[in-house]
């Protein structure tokens, strides 16, 4: 492979969703290093098409300190739940939305410097209307927003839509 390889794992913190992993790994070379690592359960997003628009989510995030506009997603917090039936859940729960079809469109590696999420993304069509079952104060005080599709990509272009697996997903969804 690349030569590098885990000596040494110590979970440093847990809060919430998280682990702090200090990990140890020895080098190509002989030496080791150590890094702290984030364990993340993984997260799914969905980019939902009706017609010719996209349905995107408006939120507040704390971590920025204002409202982001990007495609339902969230974390893998069901246990036992796979990958897809948490997109149809996290699609029902954020914009009252079920998909006919969920098309696979990638597997995001969020942040590899500290962090191991992976977000799984998905494109779904063939919407189904259902209740929306917003979870916690972010969604609960959310905005959907039912755009053109070509308006999200010109808005991805023109810097407007920042978050990473939103203009991921978009740009994906566009080439199929």
């Amino acid at each position: 492979m690349d030569g590098f390889r885990t000596i040494g794992t110590r979970t440093i913190a847990e809060e919430a969703f998280l682990r702090f992993d200090r990990v140890t790994i020895a080098t190509p070379n002989g030496g080791t290093a150590t890094r702290v690592v984030v364990a993340h359960p993984g997260a799914v997003a969905v980019v939902p098409i009706l017609d010719d628009d996209v349905f995107l989510f408006e939120q507040h995030r704390a971590a920025f300190g204002r409202s982001l506009l990007e495609i339902p997603a969230g974390k893998l917090d069901v246990p036992g739940e796979d990958r897809r039936e948490a997109a149809r859940r996290e699609l029902a729960e954020e914009i009252g939305f079920l998909p006919g079809r969920l098309e696979h469109l990638t597997d995001l590696i969020t942040a590899p410097g500290f962090c191991d999420e992976v977000i799984t993304i998905y494109r779904a069509t063939d919407l189904e209307k259902v209740a929306s079952q917003p979870v916690g104060a972010e969604e609960h005080h959310a905005t959907i927003v039912r755009i053109p599709f070509s308006e999200a990509l010109d808005r991805v272009h023109a810097g407007e839509i920042t978050d990473a697996k939103t203009v991921v997903g978009l740009l994906l969804a566009a080439g199929r």
